[in-house]
């Protein structure tokens, strides 16, 4: 038998005894589609707002095969066994642009983490969201701050130039390298590279070890020639090996060394203040194409005018523009 559903108060209440369960069902309610979801999960949310914003987040990014979960369940183990914080990770999994699944096999790739009782562990489909995200990501983090989490994670989808909504969502964005892979440099473009709060070059161990040192040496010489970053601090180039755990102490002491300086100077706030504006933007592009597919004029138009640009009789300015005028 499904589980009775939850009133707005019992997931106020479970979220703030921080049970699992309830916060596992809380996202889902906010990853919903249906309108009685979407109007319930808003009014979670709005009750726990006062409980959220006190934990710190980060992004973690890098492309296919730089070992992005091996590096969570080694960092996030050190933070929750060495540190005794509270631990959430939103994975964020590729889906199947044909049926819309995905394997969400993170949890598979980050054993101790997923059996920690101070850990929360969700993977979630991107689903046609862009940027490495899914589109209740936002709701996710705030959620796992009501439960109670310290420091929550938010690993991308993972594929390149795109990775770039994470940005808006986190207080560190930290991007994976992967030296030996051949023209290292060829990464360090305009966009995420810009984006990067610290960029840390993984799988330093062993055979590998040398060339990750050389790609430091070129990555740390390329970031010369970008423009300083926003929070007025070095872009630090760190080595780290998940096996051996080289560099995961000093990985997180320079996140906690970078969210000091940011706070100090007025920056942390700041840019948490721009993604709630942002997370606004969004949240009114959202409402306004709800509202236009809803009206009837344009329901009754749609099939014939999509019919009409896929034959190449309208253009999609025009379709739109007579959508647009439709009752």
């Amino acid at each position: 038998m499904p589980a009775p559903r939850l009133s707005a108060a019992a997931f106020v209440e479970g979220l703030s005894a921080g049970q699992r369960g309830v916060l596992s069902r809380a996202i889902t309610l906010v990853e919903s589609t249906l309108l009685v979801d979407q109007a319930l999960g808003q009014e979670v949310l709005q009750a726990v707002l006062p409980q959220t914003g006190r934990s710190l987040r980060i992004g973690i990014t890098g492309v296919p095969g730089v070992g992005k979960s091996t590096f969570i369940e080694a960092l996030g183990r050190h933070v929750v066994e060495n540190l005794g914080k509270k631990l959430a990770v939103l994975a964020i999994d590729p889906s199947s642009q044909r049926g819309g699944g995905s394997i969400l096999g993170d949890k598979t790739r980050m054993p101790w983490l997923a059996a920690h009782p101070a850990v929360f562990v969700r993977p979630s489909p991107a689903g046609t969201s862009l940027g490495g995200v899914t589109r209740a990501t936002r709701e996710a983090l705030l959620l796992c701050e009501a439960a109670g989490h310290d420091v929550i994670f938010v690993e991308t989808v993972g594929v390149g130039q795109s990775e770039t909504a994470v940005h808006g969502l986190v207080d560190f964005f930290l991007l994976l390298l992967l030296a030996g892979a051949g023209d290292e440099l060829q990464g360090l473009k305009r966009g995420i590279m810009e984006m990067a709060d610290a960029l840390c070059i993984t799988k330093a161990d062993q055979a590998n070890e040398q060339a990750a040192r050389r790609a430091r040496v070129d990555y740390q010489s390329a970031l010369h020639l970008f423009p300083p970053a926003p929070s007025g601090q070095v872009v630090p180039v760190l080595l780290t090996s998940a096996v051996t755990g080289t560099g995961l102490p000093e990985t997180w002491a320079t996140i906690e060394t970078y969210a000091a300086a940011a706070q100090a100077s007025g920056y942390f706030a700041q840019r948490r203040a721009e993604q709630q504006l942002q997370w606004f933007e969004d949240a009114v592009q959202q409402a306004l194409a709800a509202q236009f597919y809803g009206r009837a004029g344009v329901r009754g138009a749609l099939p014939g005018v999509r019919a009409a640009v896929a034959a190449g009789r309208l253009t999609p300015w025009a379709a739109a523009e007579r959508l647009l005028e439709a009752e």
